[in-house]
């Protein structure tokens, strides 16, 4: 890069996230939002809400997003990369529209976008670019000027998001008690999404077989366990597995579970597990409560030892992977030769989600891809 600090063309880094309840009185419109236009009666959305009124209507996602948004600002101002950053939700305050308005209304003009999902999926990558053409438009309507967004990359294999796992698991295997430790099992998690979804995630060339959701979380399963041996001498046994399944029993979606995987571990004798989410970027909802709590009273039943690893999170690293990932794209919007960061065997992903890439139910727009209609 010709410097370092410069964001060129960018005026400002956007945040953009799930979003998540604060207060018990959050909880039913939260989840309506997330499941508007499926005609779910607020007496199901109730129960489906008990996850959340069990941490007192408090989803710790966006906690954790405050604490990345410091991280940023804080490594952005000690490299001396001066951007501003700002934060909008899908589902919930500060809602995206919201957010893109005061950017807008502030001069922003070419806006980098980060998304709080490392993977390629429909609802990690495309449903979010769908939800900026919603707020495009919706700006649009207003008769406001309509900034340019760009996507940031896929960072699942990038070091700054790897590193702090490996150190996660290595962590949560020196707490386990000596005696089980060498023969504990790997559990590496991620959120269960249809398998139709996965067959066709990612571009076209990916689709077939799990498609590229599942080829990326195989991709860090096997960068982390190759670090663990490395450090620890051990080839711990490992498996990708899934959790926080939802929708109709009869749609077939990514297996196993994580609880009936820690049964069927249990039943071969094994000793101990650590759980590693590593489909997750930081501590919200479906790890406090699936993991934290389920499978963990799952495993207290078994008398099976497990802990659960940590995510990510504000960790300095992925801030710092983050920086690293808007000068990437600036300088390559620039038209500047860039060293592009990824581990593992699947290299770094595309700048611009091609046609066919994680298509949706339903043909709606989408920006920041090569189908957007915001160029």
């Amino acid at each position: 890069m010709s410097d370092l600090r410069d964001p060129a063309p960018y005026d400002a880094l956007l945040l953009l996230s799930f979003g998540g309840p604060e207060g018990p009185d959050d909880v039913v419109p939260f989840l309506a939002n997330v499941t508007r236009g499926r005609g779910i009666p607020e007496e199901r959305l109730k129960e489906v809400g008990k996850h959340y009124f069990l941490f007192d209507g408090v989803s710790p996602i966006n906690a954790q997003n405050r604490a990345l948004l410091d991280a940023l600002r804080k490594d952005f101002a000690e490299h001396g990369l001066d951007l501003p950053v700002h934060w909008g939700n899908r589902n919930w305050a500060p809602y995206l529209t919201d957010t893109l308005r005061e950017m807008t209304n502030a001069g922003h003009r070419r806006i980098a976008v980060l998304a709080t999902s490392a993977y390629a999926s429909y609802s990690g990558c495309r449903q979010y670019r769908e939800n900026l053409a919603d707020s495009l438009a919706a700006l649009e309507a207003e008769g406001l000027p309509v900034p340019r967004v760009d996507k940031l990359r896929h960072y699942f294999n990038h070091p700054g998001f790897v590193t702090p796992m490996v150190e996660g698991v290595l962590a949560s295997l020196a707490d386990l008690p000596e005696d089980v430790r060498a023969g504990a099992h790997l559990a590496f998690t991620t959120h269960s999404i249809p398998t139709s979804a996965a067959d066709t995630s990612g571009p076209v060339e990916a689709h077939g077989d799990g498609g590229a959701y599942v080829a990326e979380h195989l991709d860090v399963a096997r960068l982390i366990v190759d670090a663990v041996r490395e450090e620890t001498g051990v080839e711990y046994p490992w498996r990708l597995v899934y959790q926080s399944r939802s929708g109709a029993p009869h749609i077939p979606w990514l297996e196993p579970d994580i609880c009936d995987h820690l049964e069927a571990l249990h039943a071969d004798g094994v000793p101990a597990v650590v759980m590693a989410p590593i489909g997750f970027v930081s501590d919200h909802m479906e790890v406090l409560y699936d993991l934290d709590t389920e499978a963990t009273a799952k495993a207290a039943e078994l008398g099976l030892p497990v802990r659960r690893s940590a995510t990510v999170g504000a960790d300095p690293r992925f801030a710092a992977a983050v920086r690293e990932l808007v000068l990437e794209r600036a300088a390559t919007e620039r038209a500047e030769r860039v060293e592009r960061c990824a581990l593992g065997e699947l290299g770094p992903s595309h700048d611009l989600c091609p046609v066919g890439c994680c298509p949706a139910r339903t043909a709606r727009t989408a920006a920041a891809g090569a189908d957007s209609p915001y160029a």
